[in-house]
C-alpha cells in the first residue's frame, strides 16, 4: 500500500502546485498560447465532468469521485500484492482525489466546487494535470487486465502463493 499512497501523493501534489500557478498567475478565462494552433494554457472552471458534461450534478461527481477514491485505497490496502499495480492504482487515485478536493474546497460552494482545468489542445477538451492521471491510468489498467495481470501478481486465473505458517500453499481465490 505504501508505493501506491506515495504515487497517489506525488499525482496530487503535482495536480495542486499546476493549479495554483495558474490561479495565482492567470485571469479566469485567459489563454497562453504555448504551441501555435495546437496547445494553449486556458484558464477555467469546470462545474461538471469531461466536456463540461453534467454542469449541474457537482455533488453527484463528488460522491462518485470519494467512493472510487476509498476503493482504491482498500484495493491497495488488501488487494495489490505487486508494485506495478500499485504505481497504476496510486496514479488514478493522485488524479481522483486531485478533483476531489477542487469539488470539495473551491468555489461556489462546499461540495460543489468547481475544478480548474488548464490544458488545452485543439479540437479537444480543456483538461488538467489529475485529468491527465486518471486517463493514463485508466488505459494502463485496461491494458493490465486485458494482459491477465491480477492484482496478487498472478497471471490469468493462476492461483495466488501465499505464505503460511506451514511453507507456501496455493491459494484458490
Amino acid at each position: 500500500m505504501g508505493t501506491g499512497l506515495v504515487i497517489a501523493l506525488i499525482a496530487l501534489v503535482i495536480d495542486q502546485v499546476v493549479k495554483i500557478l495558474v490561479e495565482r498567475n492567470m485571469r479566469l478565462g485567459e489563454s497562453i498560447e504555448v504551441i501555435p494552433g495546437i496547445f494553449n494554457i486556458h484558464y477555467i472552471l469546470n462545474p461538471g465532468a469531461a466536456f463540461s458534461i453534467g454542469e449541474d450534478f457537482t455533488i453527484i461527481f463528488a460522491l462518485l469521485q470519494a467512493a472510487v477514491a476509498i476503493f482504491v485505497i482498500y484495493l491497495l490496502a488488501r488487494k495489490v500484492l505487486v508494485r506495478s499495480w500499485a504505481v497504476v492504482l496510486g496514479c488514478l487515485l493522485g488524479g481522483v482525489l486531485g478533483n476531489l478536493g477542487d469539488r470539495i474546497f473551491r468555489q461556489p460552494a462546499f461540495g460543489f466546487g468547481h475544478v480548474v482545468d488548464m490544458f488545452s489542445v485543439t479540437h479537444f477538451a480543456i483538461f488538467n494535470v489529475a485529468d491527465s492521471f486518471i486517463v493514463c491510468s485508466m488505459i494502463v489498467v485496461a491494458y493490465m487486465l486485458i494482459r491477465g495481470r491480477n492484482l496478487d501478481g498472478t497471471i490469468g486465473d493462476a492461483p495466488a502463493k501465499q505464505k503460511s505458517d506451514q511453507g507456501e500453499t496455493e491459494s484458490k481465490e
